[in-house]
């Protein structure tokens, strides 16, 4: 078939009269109009406002004006409001606990939880996540804080009163001589920080558009780091857990360096901290257990963590834990909520790079899980909204004294599991929370850190539980679980921040990688239909003589061209470059041999003719006969999705190199972005310069190619080896 729609036949034999092939047109474009069409619509689409616009745009923004009017009262308020309960008491024991992971206040976990519930219920799209405190997000921020403070000169946790040094080098760095800032104001300084950097990546990835980034973080990679660092995370609890005063690991590998400082300082225990440590291990994971047990019979999971951080800070506050054994207590909580203040500017430099990476990871978080249950549910989610929300979810409470937050797994789960409907549930969480604020948070003040390292622990079930699923993992796919294996170790062992840029980077190697690894595969034709599939797969597939038809399972590009051919002469048997080198040699010492004959004298000469005629003679039957049996090369193209210049080149090649030793290489089934680059490329010119007529054969099936070079193919092995 020409590249007009035009069948082109060479002969009228039987066969392909027989054969009736598929003619297709393609449709002409205006590449030039249709470019500048394109244009002129996003010009209107992005600089026209009208009051429809401007309306859809405002809608969009704030999804809750478009819901919240269509709000079913009597089927969902219900459902909301217990869901929304649950998880507000829920968090006031998490918002607590993760500050300590954040080296934060507790108070400023709480206003975090706080402000996140209502920004996410305004700006969100997904109707079930609950936006909030996420332990990893609180370790990366943790990480970064304890190193702006060890710069600031605030070495140990036991430094946060009296450090003077600590104190005007603080001031020093805020630029504000006469304003003390102690331990505790310079690291939610840092941590609102890092958190307004964080936010502003996030929105700005807003406006340019690039949700879509979300889908190269694949399901094992964020699994992996997720579990890399939650090892992270038990390891820095255990300084809590045996009341242990040692400052935070810097660096690369923090595992090691923590455990280090573990067994060095062992002899430093605690032992009331250890002996509340262990109590509250031995109620929480049964507990736990329990709830998830009986989960599908419960109408709603028994806040156990609620009844141990309430019983634990009776024990203490009665027991005088902190006066008479030394024990850490979280200390004062005040009431109420702080002025706004502006993050510090001239930090922003030195958080920039850490602010990037919790960005990224809390955006993923966040959209990964918001379509997980919007699929679930029936509905749909905008990944550039979600980018919005989450991002003011940050910028807006860092002003308030908060820190990065994001949706999370256990927290949503429970959400969904309750009742919830819509984003209601979060502002009632968010009214929970408020009333801890104003009127119960003092009452936490002898409230120990072991136990807010219990709670920090045992939420870590879930994840430290993939351990247990290598083994299933491995036998479903062993490159997932690769990639799962060297985020995690890496996470975990080396960088938190590092593992998920390897993980990245070895997911997407990985997927080079397959197309490296691809072969070029023989195929073979049913019997009984016009269908052809790769010989060493299937029994019963039958070739067709003279002919050889292959299929290559990747596209063909710079990295993997020069395979591609390697590939393709192996699986022909018969690599052309080799053979025309065999062939110069063949030539070369023919030529030899005949100046040779014309130097013996002229009565010999009539002999040494009879001797090297039966030689030629025998050259010329091998090549007929190798001719005869293979005279053309199919290549079925339908598994190429697309090529560059050195794929079309590749291409070119093995079309030149097999057509000077008389065999024809044609393509079959390429899609539309194959023809254009193969036009683009010159393949068809070089065809019309070497065809008199002047054709571009395109086929869409490969029975319509195998017919057509059946149809060249003369008794004598004589054809036009020009394609």
């Amino acid at each position: 078939m020409t590249h007009d729609g035009d069948w082109k036949m060479a002969d009228d034999g039987a066969e392909s009269d027989q054969h009736h092939p598929l003619i297709l047109e393609r449709v002409e474009k205006d590449t030039e109009n249709n470019w500048r069409t394109a244009v002129s619509h996003r010009l209107k689409k992005h600089c026209s406002c009208t009051s429809k616009k401007a309306k859809s745009k405002i809608l969009g923004f704030v999804p809750i004006l478009k819901w919240l009017p269509r709000y079913q009262i009597r089927d969902w308020l219900l459902g909301d409001a217990m869901s929304g309960v649950i998880v507000g008491i829920l968090l006031v024991p998490q918002s607590i606990a993760y500050s300590l992971l954040a080296s934060q206040d507790p108070i400023y976990g709480l206003y975090t939880s706080f402000f996140a519930s209502i920004i996410y219920a305004f700006l969100g799209t997904s109707r079930h996540i609950s936006v909030g405190i996420f332990g990893v997000l609180c370790l990366l921020v943790g990480q970064v804080v304890d190193r702006e403070l060890a710069l600031a000169g605030y070495l140990t946790e036991s430094s946060s009163s009296g450090n003077i040094s600590g104190v005007l080098l603080a001031g020093q760095v805020n630029g504000s001589f006469g304003v003390e800032c102690d331990r505790s104001c310079y690291a939610i300084t840092v941590g609102a920080t890092v958190t307004f950097t964080a936010g502003v990546y996030q929105v700005l990835m807003g406006i340019f558009q690039v949700g879509f980034v979300s889908v190269y973080l694949s399901d094992s990679l964020l699994s992996g780091f997720a579990t890399g660092a939650s090892l992270t995370i038990l390891t820095s609890q255990f300084k809590y857990l045996l009341g242990l005063k040692i400052p935070r690991a810097q660096g690369w590998f923090t595992l090691f360096k923590t455990w280090y400082s573990l067994f060095a300082n062992l002899g430093n225990t605690n032992i009331c901290d250890l002996v509340t440590s262990l109590v509250c291990l031995v109620v929480l994971i049964p507990t736990k257990e329990l709830n998830d047990r009986f989960k599908s019979k419960l109408k709603a999971p028994i806040p156990f963590e609620l009844f141990v951080v309430i019983i634990a800070t009776l024990a203490s506050h009665f027991g005088r834990f902190n006066e008479d054994y030394g024990s850490g207590v979280s200390g004062d909580i005040p009431t109420g909520f702080l002025p706004p203040k502006m993050p510090l500017w001239s930090l922003i430099p030195n958080v920039a790079v850490d602010a990037f990476s919790i960005a990224i990871v809390g955006f993923a978080m966040t959209v990964s899980l918001s379509e997980m249950f919007a699929k679930k549910h029936g509905y749909k989610v905008d990944a550039n909204q979600e980018m919005y929300a989450i991002g003011f979810c940050n910028i807006l409470p860092s002003f308030f004294r908060c820190f990065v937050t994001s949706a999370a797994l256990t927290k949503t789960l429970v959400k969904e599991s309750t009742g919830c409907q819509t984003q209601v549930s979060g502002l009632i969480s968010a009214l929970v929370l408020l009333l801890v604020l104003l009127v119960i948070a003092p009452l936490f003040y002898s409230l120990q850190k072991c136990v807010l390292a219990v709670i920090i622990v045992v939420n870590l079930r879930g994840a430290l539980q993939k351990f247990k699923d290598i083994p299933r993992m491995w036998r479903v796919n062993r490159v997932d679980t690769s990639i799962w294996l060297i985020t995690m170790a890496t996470s975990a062992l080396v960088n938190t921040e590092l593992g998920l840029l390897i993980g990245a980077l070895v997911s997407a190697f990985c997927v080079l990688g397959r197309t490296q690894q691809a072969q070029v595969l023989e195929l073979g034709r049913a019997t009984n239909r016009e269908h052809y599939e790769d010989l060493s797969s299937y029994r019963g597939l039958q070739k067709r003589p003279g002919v050889a038809v292959f299929r290559y399972d990747a596209p063909i590009y710079y990295a993997n061209q020069s395979l591609f051919k390697k590939s393709l002469y192996r699986c022909v048997g018969l690599d052309p470059v080799k053979e025309k080198a065999r062939r110069v040699k063949f030539e070369r010492k023919k030529s030899k041999q005949l100046d040779d004959v014309t130097a013996v004298p002229e009565d010999n000469e009539a002999a040494g003719k009879e001797d090297g005629e039966p030689n030629a003679t025998v050259t010329l039957m091998l090549d007929e006969k190798s001719a005869s049996r293979l005279h053309s090369l199919v290549i079925d193209c339908s598994a190429i999705l697309f090529l560059d210049t050195a794929g079309v080149n590749a291409l070119k090649e093995v079309r030149k190199d097999y057509g000077e030793l008389a065999v024809r290489v044609v393509l079959a089934q390429c899609n539309t972005s194959v023809l254009d680059a193969l036009e683009r490329g010159g393949y068809y010119p070089d065809i019309k310069e070497g065809d008199g007529e002047g054709s571009k054969m395109i086929f869409f099936t490969i029975e319509d190619a195998v017919h057509y070079v059946q149809s060249l193919s003369a008794p004598n092995g004589s054809y036009d080896t020009k394609c």
